[in-house]
């Protein structure tokens, strides 16, 4: 489901999405070294790149990447934070527009972005710019809503006051959204574990960074946070609470027949 502010909705949430998101598991590397033949020489497109995130894991394994970011405050963020990596080239272009070279990389990867993208013109880009063997690769970090009570109690709160955090959930992909993007059921779906902890203010941060949080001034803002120190309070050991994350993996090609 793709929303019509996608490309701005973060403008206002980069310096909490950059210090309380979480990081991407490096056996997430390991995991397309073997499964799909990732070499250090392999350049990468990382499309949404955000912040960095998911770009940092594969500068710091020696590829090549070009963070493809249409959200100038996120797109700034992300330069900022791998100014060190010379491997890496910041791209202003989308999902839909990458600016890219045909047949210019061999891996296109989305990380906690592939929901916003428009799927028709985004399939087409990703076939253009592509290597013939190329992979798509989409990771996406699924927080447990049952993990433990305070896994329970932040998605009540989520429900309750979330802006529209029913029909951003609803757009997350699944299996089918990645068949009917692939255009073949030939991919594949691995899940690995992560987590994070959290004090007070992190928590805070952590809602802060989601699309859907309403802000300060907001009618909904006061209860929410009030409510979720009710919960931190009720379910913190040693003043941390912690969020457990699947993080699904999906990896295939592209079914060129069909474009």
């Amino acid at each position: 489901m793709p929303f019509s502010d996608a490309k701005q909705r973060f403008s206002n949430r980069v310096a909490d999405y950059v210090r309380y998101r979480p990081s991407y598991p490096h056996a997430l590397i390991e995991l397309l070294q073997s499964a799909c033949g990732l070499r250090k020489s392999h350049a990468i497109a990382d499309i949404g790149s955000g912040t960095g995130l998911l770009t940092k894991l594969f500068l710091e394994n020696g590829n090549g990447v070009f963070a493809v970011e249409p959200n100038a405050e996120m797109r700034a963020a992300g330069e900022e934070f791998l100014a060190e990596y010379p491997n890496l080239t910041s791209v202003n272009g989308s999902a839909e527009a990458t600016t890219l070279a045909d047949a210019s990389v061999n891996f296109v990867t989305a990380g906690q972005a592939f929901h916003w993208f428009e799927p028709a013109e985004t399939r087409k880009e990703f076939a253009r710019i592509l290597q013939p063997g190329g992979w798509v690769v989409v990771v996406w970090q699924d927080r447990s809503m049952t993990s433990d009570k305070f896994a329970e109690a932040y998605e009540g709160v989520l429900h309750r006051y979330g802006k529209d955090y029913k029909s951003v959930r609803a757009s997350y992909p699944q299996k089918d959204t990645i068949r009917g993007f692939s255009g073949h059921d030939d991919f594949s779906l691995r899940d690995l574990p992560n987590q994070q902890a959290f004090d007070w203010d992190g928590i805070c941060g952590r809602l802060r960074s989601s699309s859907y949080a309403p802000v300060e001034g907001d009618v909904n803002f006061a209860p929410l946070m009030s409510e979720l120190r009710k919960d931190f309070d009720a379910y913190q050991e040693n003043g941390i609470v912690r969020m457990k994350y699947s993080v699904h993996v999906y990896f295939g090609r592209l079914d060129r027949t069909s474009r």
